[in-house]
């Protein structure tokens, strides 16, 4: 049992890819943690989209940036899993293939993300360490975690 991954830039994006993204991510980041923030923020059309599939429905998306368009260095964003597939691990499979996509499309080792606290020893078992103190970021704690 794997996930078929897409990796596109956003004008690649189909409708329907886009439409399920979104809303994956108002499902996750809006409904199940129940935070209402802007989720269509501006910076979809700078992204590289990484969409994992299983059985044609999108079950796991990130976005990545190259080096300046969201932090100084290359970034992962928005990394989600549906709810219902969390017992399968593939959030790990999902950073593992943002890590490689952001090797192969920029050229890039060294990451930022802006981690949401409770996952941090997830996001440590993939090579990041913790950069910064504690903050909140649409009412959720994060912390700012880089690799490379």
């Amino acid at each position: 049992m794997s996930l078929i991954w897409k990796i596109k830039p956003f004008k690649a994006l189909s409708l329907d890819e886009l439409y399920n993204v979104l809303e994956l991510r108002s499902e996750v980041f809006v409904v199940e943690q129940n935070c209402v923030y802007q989720d269509i923020d501006g910076k979809d059309r700078k992204a590289i989209h990484i969409i994992g599939e299983y059985e044609g429905e999108t079950v796991a998306y990130c976005r990545i940036f190259k080096a300046g368009d969201y932090f100084e260095q290359s970034s992962i964003g928005r990394v989600i899993v549906k709810e219902t597939y969390r017992d399968k691990k593939w959030g790990h499979d999902l950073i593992r293939e943002a890590i490689e996509a952001v090797k192969s499309n920029f050229g890039e080792s060294k990451i930022t993300i802006s981690a949401q606290l409770y996952l941090k020893k997830f996001y440590e078992s993939h090579g990041f360490a913790q950069t910064s103190e504690e903050y909140l970021e649409d009412g959720i704690p994060h912390i700012e975690m880089k690799r490379g």
